[in-house]
């Protein structure tokens, strides 16, 4: 029977490489506050008998960073997404508590036109209501590292697939 030894190392190797690139995209991307995205994001390679398997998995509001969201009133940052504020389909007043937490994180707060700081409340209303009306510019800290390693994927897969069947019939 075909070991898969060498085509499950590649495909481990092309997991390894995603993950560790989309860490490293969120960091230098400034949005990883709280690194709850990042220590999300994970994958899985397996090599069975008849098939081939990769599945990759995060915190639900990553495809949102990953892919941008259009917003109510324009889709000039995000006109590709599949994803649009104000649709109906989301939890209510989700983006609002996550603004919240972000604001009182970064301790993040705008000046009055006295000078006079806002309250964090406050601040983060003002946010929330732009990004709603506006929305979120597409990041692609997963999609571009998932795409590069995927192009060189299949030439990997058929020579570690060729490695295989050689120590197969080396056994033979």
């Amino acid at each position: 029977m075909l070991d898969r030894e060498y085509v499950q190392k590649e495909l481990d190797k092309f997991k390894r490489y995603v993950v560790q690139q989309s860490r490293s995209n969120l960091t230098k991307g400034g949005k990883n506050v709280n690194k709850k995205l990042y220590n999300s994001i994970d994958g899985e390679a397996i090599s069975s008998k008849n098939s081939l398997r990769l599945a990759f998995e995060m915190e639900d509001y990553g495809t949102f960073q990953d892919l941008g969201v259009k917003g109510k009133t324009s889709s000039a940052k995000a006109p590709n997404s599949p994803y649009k504020f104000g649709s109906g389909t989301g939890k209510k007043g989700g983006l609002t508590e996550g603004i919240n937490k972000w604001v009182r994180a970064r301790r993040f707060q705008f000046r009055d036109r006295k000078g006079k700081f806002l309250s964090f409340d406050s601040t983060a209303f003002l946010v929330t209501r732009s990004i709603y009306n506006k929305g979120i510019k597409p990041s692609f800290f997963f999609t571009k590292p998932f795409e590069k390693a995927f192009e060189r994927l299949p030439d990997d897969i058929i020579e570690a697939y060729g490695l295989d069947v050689e120590s197969l019939i080396k056994l033979k």
